[in-house]
């Protein structure tokens, strides 16, 4: 997500942001609205009231009071009905205030919340490539500010942007009924306002990009000292980080200051266009004002609603760089929510029926995005019901993978994947993955409790099943020694219990999902010996009955397998037992020698 915004014409933009987010609430934006114009057009009609006010309260005389046109009242009541006339419209005008400033609080906050639940949707949905090529920092960056400047465009920037165009209409109109020649030198600094409104919009714009690239830079950075946080402090390199983040933080601050600076010097440059417009005014209005052309009333309103337009400018000045930012957020939000992820269903997949299930790699080849060499080349082999494969290989060669092929993490560039015979790209992908459990050597567990983390690939399991499963994963006698037992809270990534103790953790929930396929991912390789020998009696008991595909440096954790796949620079190389693949004296037998000078089991099989 750190490409630029990209460039969706104005009104696309918008009938989206429409169709998307606004037309299922139109209601109650319409209602705002309507709130908002209610609120401008009261303003202007406050200020039109100084006219009859000046003139009937102060200056007294026998002309009649006339309201707005229309409403004629006898001089004598002067003042009974002009503050009861501005009492009445000023109650009316907070009213419709509050129903404003309600109506889009609720209206602006949904929205953000529609948006970054859509976000995050197609995070998790996205490739695990992409995932895997664009920081996570990127998208946190997406969900928490460019959402919010999305909301601050549509909901109260445009409600409030209606308030005061409505407000600057009404207000020029009541200025023309009092005047319209003066108003008519008003408008000759239209242009000017509008020479403003151009010129801060393009710097607000610009700066709008910068700042959501660093924001994103930032969160980035964030993320990678506080995932990175125990090497930082073993090599001494707070400091470091430190200035490194300030580096980020300062590059942040020029863009945000640029953006704040134009949103800042576009109120005070056309409050100095106001201005001249109001001394030209009242050297005009002066002039007029000698010869008996202009009451004293009707000037004090005109100069009351002249500066009245000329806040209601500024207020429309500084939303529509408000906007301009939302719309440069609103373009990179639809940027990243229009990828499509390239591991797509095929409308006619199939399920996967219940039951045993045999693995089979037809010639499969695969390479990453953006490299030469691939991974993997025509690898073939196959892991029957019940059966326990291993795959063992100098680091790179491709071993893990292919345990990433099988659950369509990425597809194949060539060959092809099968279970029972189909085509994986054929079977419905929540189908295949129920099928397959996966244990890994650093398993993930949420901050949530032992229980919930167990049955987190079933989540309707009863207490007792969930039970079941620690047991059947050595787990159940640690969990209750737990202070809140099953109810514990696992901490941030898991990072409350110890290595074996989250080993055990996932071990017991792919016992719970019970699927007919296991994959391990050097499962044991990071435990100390105690934790291993529990680790490893827990799984041989889930992988009985299962196709069982593992990956092992250890080679004494892959002695006992049914079939061993030696994987060298993406090819099968090898194929046996432990014991005929040692007596071969290639590759593995080498491998076998080297780990003797560490005093593995496996070893002493080699001597």
């Amino acid at each position: 997500m750190s490409e630029p915004a990209p460039s969706m014409p104005l009104r696309a933009l918008l009938a989206r942001i429409w169709r998307e987010y606004l037309s299922s609430r139109k209601g109650s934006l319409i209602l705002s609205i309507l709130c908002a114009a209610t609120t401008g057009l009261l303003t202007a009609a406050l200020l039109k009231l100084l006219e009859p006010a000046v003139n009937g309260l102060f200056l007294g005389g026998d002309q009649p009071i006339v309201l707005f046109g229309r409403f004629r009242f006898p001089a004598d009541e002067a003042l009974i009905v002009i503050p009861a006339a501005i009492l009445t419209v000023a109650v009316v005008r907070t009213l419709a205030a509050l129903g404003q400033a309600a109506l889009v609080n609720r209206l602006g906050h949904t929205i953000v919340g529609d948006i970054q639940i859509r976000l995050f949707g197609a995070m998790i949905r996205a490739d695990l490539a992409r995932l895997r090529s664009q920081h996570s920092g990127g998208f946190v960056s997406s969900v928490l500010f460019d959402a919010n400047l999305v909301r601050e465009a549509f909901t109260s920037g445009v409600v409030n942007y209606t308030q005061n165009l409505l407000t600057l209409i009404a207000v020029l109109i009541y200025m023309g009924i009092i005047d319209w020649q003066l108003t008519m030198v008003v408008l000759l600094g239209v242009p000017l306002v509008a020479l403003v409104l151009r010129r801060f919009g393009r710097r607000t714009r610009k700066a709008a990009v910068g700042a959501m690239a660093e924001t994103e830079n930032l969160s980035t950075a964030l993320m990678e000292n506080l995932d990175g946080v125990r090497l930082i402090k073993i090599e001494n390199r707070e400091a470091a980080e430190q200035d490194r983040v300030a580096e980020v933080v300062a590059r942040r601050q020029r863009h945000v200051i640029k953006g704040a600076n134009a949103r800042a010097f576009a109120g005070p440059s056309s409050d100095l266009v106001a201005y001249v417009v109001v001394a030209a005014v009242m050297a005009y209005a002066g002039w007029r004002a000698q010869s008996g052309e202009m009451t004293v009333g009707g000037f004090a309103a005109f100069i009351g609603l002249l500066l009245a337009a000329g806040q209601s400018l500024r207020q429309v000045t500084n939303l529509a760089t408000v906007m301009s930012e939302g719309f440069t957020a609103a373009r990179r939000l639809f940027a990243a929510l229009d990828i499509e992820p390239e591991i797509r269903e095929a409308a006619d997949a199939e399920a996967l029926p219940s039951g045993p299930v045999e693995v089979a790699l037809d010639q499969v080849s695969f390479a990453y995005a953006g490299t030469d060499a691939p991974t993997l080349d025509a690898v073939s082999l196959r892991v029957a019901p019940g059966e326990t494969v291993a795959l063992v290989g100098p680091s790179g060669g491709g071993k893990s993978t292919i345990l990433s092929l099988l659950p369509r993490f990425y597809d194949v560039t060539a060959g092809a994947v099968r279970l029972n015979g189909m085509d994986i790209r054929q079977v419905r992908i929540s189908d295949l993955r129920d099928h397959i459990a996966l244990v890994t050597q650093e398993p993930f567990l949420f901050d949530d409790t032992i229980a919930a983390n167990i049955a987190y690939g079933r989540p309707g399991a009863t207490q007792a099943q969930i039970e079941d499963a620690a047991r059947s994963a050595a787990a159940h006698d640690f969990i209750t020694g737990l202070p809140d037992g099953y109810a514990t809270r696992a901490g941030e990534a898991g990072l409350r219990l110890s290595g074996g103790q989250r080993q055990r953790i996932a071990i017991a929930r792919a016992f719970l999902k019970d699927a007919p396929i296991l994959l391990l991912d050097e499962a044991t390789s990071a435990l100390d010996t105690e934790s291993e020998a529990l680790v490893q009696a827990a799984l041989e008991r889930l992988m009985e009955g299962r196709a069982t595909l593992m990956i092992a440096h250890r080679l004494s954790t892959v002695r006992n397998a049914d079939r061993i796949y030696v994987i060298e620079a993406g090819r099968v190389v090898e194929e046996g037992t432990h014991d005929a693949l040692v007596a071969r004296g290639g590759l593995y037998a080498r491998l076998a020698r080297q780990q003797s000078l560490d005093g593995t089991p496996a070893v002493e099989a080699v001597a």
